[in-house]
């Protein structure tokens, strides 16, 4: 097979930096080939993908040993310019990669930048929206769309130059789990239909392998640990033993004493042979308990009969009635656009509902202001860059103590704190952008934690992080929660999170409240997951091939298997 990328003994320092990034890479990427790139933050896959498309050195300078080579040409010689043509990247952040202000133009900004005629532009442009599916949005703005609908069109604008590589970074990353599983989909159509090769970049290993991927490079603390066939990695320790989360069939499997192997194609649970592992898994069912609901009676936030248009004309949410417990961790969740959002900023007082009420402890929060909400509401957005303020680390996590006047002392212990349970205290005297985009969603949840609200709601809190990461964030969390009684609302389009950390599940579908229910009901439910863009979770279609007469209670029965576990320390070491 003809080698399209190729590293050898290739090492990468960053110039800023007194210890190597990536050390000793060996690795071949073939014409043709879909590589699926995984790793904790940190490890540093994300440097081997901007070594790929060039980024390192041209932007990135840094001190490099060894060979890397695209189409069997020296990257350093070629230029970021040459590779450009060869590797066509789709960024994890598509509001980044906007240059335009309607859709059409945006695909046509590099043939633009080529001289390309008009009328084959045209043409050129309709084509490759075609592709992708979103010819319906040519005259439209792009930060206008969805978010699955913006990624089609960063795709659509690196694919106009008819690159041979297609490079995702965490493609699924500001995905619903419907649209995360068409734009996998997606992918591997391109990849077929359009002789691409593909490389991707992504935490969500699981909905990676919706389709079929040929190799998985794991990367760990910047070398490459294992380069195999997915079956193989899967029936290994090799992904726990790394910090990244198995998917959730295998994680039941193991606990129910199965042995794995590759002829039993564990890849995907839908073609799975269980024909060894079905009655272990059903003895396990049997010896796990049910947890114990000790949540307070005690309403602290009720939503009533809100609805709000952004128009006055097309509205955004419809009759909402909610009614949040004191002290409960609960998810709202659904596809993007469904208004979950919205529902958080008018909550927060960003906006102002068309008609209903919000009530705090019973009394109507209307008259509060934005600041007055802030001190018994705190909001991690979805996007930290919309958070940001501070040049440094450490003053952007101690800006709400010091707006309130604290004492520099307690704000330093307080800051401190907080930063060393986010992973963040050996940043603390860096600056905000010399972080990645996960790191900076840590600093936001950092900002709020250290203020104590009454209630927390995060927007997408796990996006962009690890295994390791999301373990820490959730886990700290969910102590604050059990320790002090915080309630915690979150929106997210993470069905493990929903599962594992989480009481009840709000489901909103095209503005209105579909359903509030158990998670394990709501992920077992295959209409609502429809209707809503959610994705089953895989412990139901384990539990239907094992032949279990109630798969939601089977669900329900392991996630908290999994949190005494964790409790105990047991789990995964």
């Amino acid at each position: 097979m003809e080698s399209l990328i190729e590293f050898s003994d290739f090492t990468f320092k960053y110039r800023s930096q007194t210890e190597p990034t990536l050390y000793d890479i060996n690795l071949k990427i073939n014409r043709g080939e879909k590589i699926l790139i995984i790793g904790p933050s940190g490890s540093g896959k994300s440097t081997l993908a901007h070594c790929i498309n060039g980024l390192v050195p041209f932007s990135y300078s840094g001190e490099t040993k060894g060979d890397l080579k695209i189409k069997g040409k020296d990257h350093k010689k070629l230029g970021i310019f040459d590779i450009s043509k060869v590797v066509g990247t789709v960024l994890q952040d598509s509001d980044g990669q906007f240059v335009a202000l309607t859709v059409a133009e945006d695909i046509a900004f590099a043939l633009e930048n080529d001289i390309v005629v008009q009328s084959e532009m045209r043409e050129r442009v309709k084509k490759v929206a075609g592709q992708v599916e979103i010819e319906d949005f040519l005259s439209q703005s792009p930060t206008e769309l969805s978010g699955g609908q913006k990624q089609r069109v960063s795709m659509a604008g690196v694919m106009i130059d008819d690159v041979e590589v297609l490079l995702f970074d965490e493609p699924l990353a500001n995905l619903d789990p419907s649209t995360g599983k068409r734009a996998i989909a997606l992918i591997d159509d391109l990849k077929k239909q359009e002789d691409k090769t593909v490389i991707i970049i992504e935490h969500r290993l699981e909905d990676a392998l919706y389709k079929d991927v040929d190799r998985i490079i794991l990367i760990s603390e910047g070398r490459i640990v294992s380069d195999t066939a997915p079956a193989e990695l899967l029936c290994s320790d090799m992904l726990i033993r790394n910090g990244i989360r198995e998917p959730l069939y295998i994680t039941a499997l193991k606990h129910a004493g199965c042995v794995i192997t590759e002829e039993d194609h564990p890849e995907h649970i839908e073609t799975m042979d269980l024909s060894d592992h079905a009655h272990k898994v059903r003895d396990f069912y049997k010896t796990i308990g049910r947890k114990n609901d000790n949540i307070s009676t005690e309403t602290i936030l009720e939503v009533k009969d809100l609805s709000f248009s952004y128009d006055n004309e097309k509205p955004v949410l419809k009759d909402i009635n909610i009614a949040v417990r004191k002290g409960e961790m609960i998810a709202i969740v659904g596809k993007n656009g469904a208004g979950k959002s919205t529902l958080a900023s008018l909550i927060c007082g960003f906006n102002s509902p068309d008609k209903g009420s919000i009530l705090l402890n019973g009394s109507d929060i209307s008259p509060l202001s934005i600041k007055e909400r802030g001190e018994k509401i705190g909001l991690v957005m979805q996007n930290p860059n919309h958070m940001m303020s501070k040049p440094m680390i450490f003053d952007e996590t101690a800006l709400g103590l010091r707006t309130r006047g604290v004492s520099e002392e307690e704000i330093k212990e307080r800051v401190n704190k907080t930063l060393k349970i986010c992973g963040l205290y050996p940043f603390r005297n860096w600056p905000v952008s010399a972080l990645s985009y996960g790191q900076k969603k840590r600093v936001t949840i950092a900002s709020i934690l250290v203020m104590d609200p009454e209630i927390i709601i995060l927007d997408e809190p796990t996006a962009g992080q690890d295994y390791r990461h999301y373990t820490e964030i959730m886990e700290f969390l969910k102590g604050l929660h059990e320790e002090s009684g915080i309630t915690i609302i979150m929106i997210t389009h993470d069905m493990h999170l929903m599962l594992e950390y989480t009481d009840r599940a709000i489901v909103l579908a095209d503005g209105r409240v579909l359903m509030d229910a158990a998670p394990s009901r709501v992920l077992t439910d295959e209409e609502i997951a429809e209707r809503a863009y959610l994705k089953k979770t895989s412990l139901y279609d384990l539990a239907l091939k094992c032949d279990m007469k109630d798969p939601s209670d089977f669900v329900e029965k392991f996630i908290y298997f999994e949190r005494s576990e964790r409790a105990r320390g047991d789990l995964y070491g």
